[in-house]
């Protein structure tokens, strides 16, 4: 079953939690906890959060950057910038002027597989220029899904006329989330939460089409589908993004846009 970014999940649900410091499910562990249900032990790197929210932070950011595109990150030195890229996810603290990155390993018994190894997942701080707030301001989960929607459908002229197969059906199907199958804060508004669960959708799909058959006549044709497939999808991650972002926000500051 397909799941969001965990730097996703974790943004989303540490500054619902930051937005509710006065309710008694507040707190990063209770939000870690709401946000990673399916990772068995969180390193003490992610105790930065409580350093950005002392230091003033109000919202933490994500980037989903690739190793083709890493616009989506803040400007920051090299060691981020490939611990960032390789990770394909960190989370942004855009006031400060910050990321944490995460690294995931397993633990157990020497061998251990499946159930019985653990997923651990480790943070490391870095620099990086602040966000500045006009960018903050422009996000749109409406506009985010209207773009990705007519990339989805040139890409998808694009892939019809090179005809065979880009997709495994079943592969495809289970990409797709399911109502219900991402639990996201409740604060986290219906614009955002349909923007993200779209974009996310998308990501999965052509994922799932570069995992699939490469059944075309020629060399040419299967390159070409190969690149249409890794183009959606680095679209659908800025869009995911985007959406979270904007989410975010909107969670930040729902006490004073009601």
């Amino acid at each position: 079953m397909p799941e969001l970014p965990a730097s996703v999940r974790i943004a989303l649900w540490v500054t619902s939690a930051w937005a509710d410091a006065g309710s008694a499910t507040s707190g990063l562990e209770a939000a870690i906890e709401s946000a990673l249900p399916d990772v068995d032990a969180v390193g003490a790197g992610v105790r930065t959060l409580d350093l950005w929210h002392d230091l003033g932070e109000k919202t933490v950011w994500v980037a989903l950057p690739s190793s083709g595109d890493p616009s989506s990150l803040p400007r920051c030195g090299g060691d981020a910038l490939a611990a960032a890229v390789e990770a394909e996810e960190c989370l942004v603290a855009p006031g400060l002027g910050a990321l944490l990155v995460p690294s995931w390993s397993t633990f157990g018994a020497p061998g251990a597989t499946g159930a019985d190894a653990g997923t651990r997942l480790d943070w490391t701080a870095y620099d990086c220029d602040p966000v500045p707030i006009h960018k903050v301001e422009a996000l749109d989960p409406r506009e985010t899904t209207r773009s990705l929607t007519t990339t989805v459908l040139e890409m998808t002229t694009q892939l019809d006329e090179l005809g065979g197969q880009p997709f495994d059906a079943a592969s495809a199907r289970g990409a797709l989330p399911r109502a219900g199958q991402w639990a996201l804060p409740d604060a986290l508004p219906g614009q955002a939460l349909r923007a993200i669960t779209f974009a996310a959708a998308i990501s999965n799909a052509a994922a799932a089409g570069l995992d699939g058959p490469h059944d075309g006549p020629d060399g040419w044709t299967q390159q070409r589908r190969v690149d249409l497939l890794r183009e959606l999808r680095r679209v659908a991650e800025r869009a995911l993004a985007d959406a979270t972002n904007a989410g975010v926000t909107a969670v930040a500051h729902r006490r004073t846009s009601r």
